[in-house]
């Protein structure tokens, strides 16, 4: 990625780092590097180190005893804890967004799932990841909700790895039809109903991964 102009350097490292966590782009336990990162982004440790501070502090990155830094690698019990934090949070935000929501915004959640349908047919779970996470958040700034839009962010950023290796192994349909659920209750202006298909698309993907 180019660095914005006006950007600190450390803050381009943190922002590219923590899109690319987000979206999928690293798969659990990958290994980091402040020499590693510095190198890549043409930086000085300082910089990388306050990025990976950031980002460990988000609970996108660990940091072991001994100082290694790597993506997280979920247990279950913090699988099933983010399920949970998501039933809470997005259908609150969906509920929030409905007396938002116009013709033209569904039309852009129709185009996003058949664009996740695409990424299906072509197994590419990294873009899979990146425009499910696309459909929630469209729906979900209509809440008008950032406090919330935040901590749900962070949600994410945590299981970013993981999704991506849920989203390599899940039933091919699965996440297009729970869409086209949710945007079937937005068009009824259905929010008992838009509650129950958001948790649903939400907690289901995760708790596959439960051993």
């Amino acid at each position: 990625m180019t660095p914005e102009p006006n950007i600190p350097a450390h803050e381009h490292v943190y922002r590219s780092l923590r899109a690319r966590i987000m979206y999928g782009e690293m798969e659990p336990a990958t290994a980091l590097t402040l020499r590693g990162i510095g190198a890549e982004f043409s930086v000085s440790m300082t910089p990388a180190r306050e990025a990976v501070r950031r980002l460990v502090a988000e609970g996108a990155l660990n940091l072991s005893a001994s100082g290694r830094v790597s993506t997280p690698e979920l247990s279950n019990d913090r699988i099933e804890e983010l399920a949970c934090l998501r039933a809470m949070l997005e259908p609150e935000l969906g509920a929030r967004a409905l007396p938002r929501v116009h013709p033209a915004l569904i039309e852009r959640l129709q185009n996003i799932n058949a664009t996740i349908a695409e990424k299906i047919v072509k197994a590419d779970a990294i873009g899979y990841v990146r425009a499910n996470l696309e459909f929630h958040r469209t729906l979900y700034l209509r809440a008008q909700s950032p406090a919330m839009l935040a901590l749900l962010e962070t949600v994410w950023l945590q299981s970013g790895p993981t999704m991506r290796s849920l989203y390599s192994r899940l039933p091919r349909t699965l996440a297009s039809e729970k869409h086209r659920t949710i945007i079937a209750a937005l068009r009824a202006n259905d929010e008992p109903a838009l509650r129950v298909a958001i948790q649903s698309d939400v907690t289901s993907g995760l708790r596959m991964l439960l051993t």
